[in-house]
């Protein structure tokens, strides 16, 4: 047994070693390394949240506070191991409303680390009943107060709600919940449909809601073929009174809720845009003007682990991800549009897919092609309606794309 655990240990170290010497000079070695990375700081955190969640649960005061701790914690270690960073706008919103239900929008599975980056003292999280006998990470969120939903059954759903509630309005509590129900996976600023679950429990317990919105973060992180350094913003929207609001109004807030979102999400993916062109501007006026060779905007910035080691051995030239972000934004664009607004995209998600009959196989001729961020085209000849992955129309458009859902 001896002999096989040291085995394992080297070998483990081995393939740590030769993944940081390669990372600085080949993304997919950095995909790897990062994805590593990013597992072991959820297992040291995991282990560390329950170590301080058995001390600090036995004061209420106290265990509220459990994921703040942890929260941060973690974005200590996975955020300068990996080398993303996060900027957030308006964290004085969290102190305008508490308690208050928090909803975000949910991109993959590393929004962890952008809630480790702005998660709130005396707040706690709504999760699915599943993650509750997760390993470690199951103990750790039962300890620290986390409200696990059976989404399977609806009479145990509502009691938790109730309970919930209560508890939100005697203890002060917070509660983090993703609106969406999961990862949206798109490579594109949009939301899935909401799910009502976070607004009935705001109207019940009458709390404000926090809307927060983190960037689109699809041109560092896709999960299939890169896991880039970089920094990306988060804002947290003003607090949504929902005083004096019943359970017939959930509906209507649930959709400003969303709409105030999806706003934000592509109002930054705008601005990012139009400093990528500003950029690339800049670089071949100063070319022109005799200065240094203007340079590809955006290129891939090494840190953590991968930049330490780019001081042992160099780095490569290294693909421009940038570039190829809008080589890929430029193919989902509708012919004559400009880009600047959803509708201007031949866009359609998966669930408007399965809600329309008019859905039909590309006609002889079509194109057909895929992206590696797992987007299935099916470019049909024909009118050009004004679609986009938010919208909720039985309309099909004739030259939309399909997003599959994960």
């Amino acid at each position: 047994m001896t002999v096989v655990t040291r085995t394992l240990t080297y070998s483990a170290g081995a393939s740590f070693l030769v993944l940081s010497l390669l990372s600085p000079r080949s993304r997919r070695a950095r995909l790897y390394l990062n994805v590593l990375l990013y597992v072991l700081s959820l297992g040291i955190c995991s282990v560390w949240g329950v170590l301080v969640s058995l001390p600090m649960s036995l004061s209420e005061k106290t265990r509220l506070n459990i994921n703040w701790l942890v929260a941060r914690s973690f974005h200590l270690i996975a955020g300068n191991l990996t080398g993303l960073k996060f900027k957030v706008e308006g964290a004085e919103n969290f102190q305008k409303a508490r308690p208050a239900v928090l909803v975000g929008n949910h991109q993959t599975g590393i929004d962890i680390l952008y809630l480790g980056k702005i998660f709130p003292k005396f707040a706690s999280i709504m999760a699915k009943q599943e993650l509750k006998y997760a390993p470690l990470l199951g103990q750790y969120m039962s300890l620290s107060g986390a409200v696990f939903i059976d989404r399977k059954n609806r009479h145990d759903a509502v009691k938790a709600f109730e309970q919930v509630a209560e508890a939100m309005k005697t203890k002060g509590l917070s509660l983090w919940v993703f609106p969406e129900g999961t990862r949206s996976n798109l490579p594109f600023p949009d939301l899935l449909p909401f799910k009502k679950g976070a607004f009935h429990l705001a109207v019940q317990a009458q709390v404000p809601i926090v809307p927060v919105v983190c960037e689109n973060y699809h041109r560092y992180f896709d999960g299939k073929t890169r896991f880039e350094s970089g920094t990306v913003r988060i804002k947290v929207l003003p607090p949504v009174d929902t005083k004096g609001l019943k359970a017939d109004d959930v509906t209507d807030l649930t959709t400003r809720v969303r709409e105030q979102m999806l706003s934000a999400l592509q109002s930054m993916d705008r601005e990012l845009e139009r400093a990528d062109v500003s950029e690339s501007t800049s670089a071949a006026a100063n070319a022109a003007a005799g200065g240094p060779k203007a340079q590809p905007p955006s290129p891939t910035r090494l840190g953590g682990i991968a930049k330490l080691a780019s001081y042992l051995v160099g780095t490569g030239k290294g693909p421009d991800v940038a570039a190829e972000a809008r080589e890929k934004r430029e193919k989902l664009i509708k012919a004559g549009k400009s880009g600047e607004e959803p509708e201007d995209f031949n866009l359609l998600s998966e669930s408007d897919k399965g809600q329309t009959s008019a859905v039909q196989q590309p006609k002889e001729g079509g194109n057909v092609g895929s992206l590696d961020a797992g987007i299935d085209i099916r470019a049909r000849a024909g009118a050009d309606n004004k679609t986009s992955a938010s919208n909720t129309s039985d309309e099909t458009d004739e030259g939309a794309v399909f997003v599959k859902r994960p």
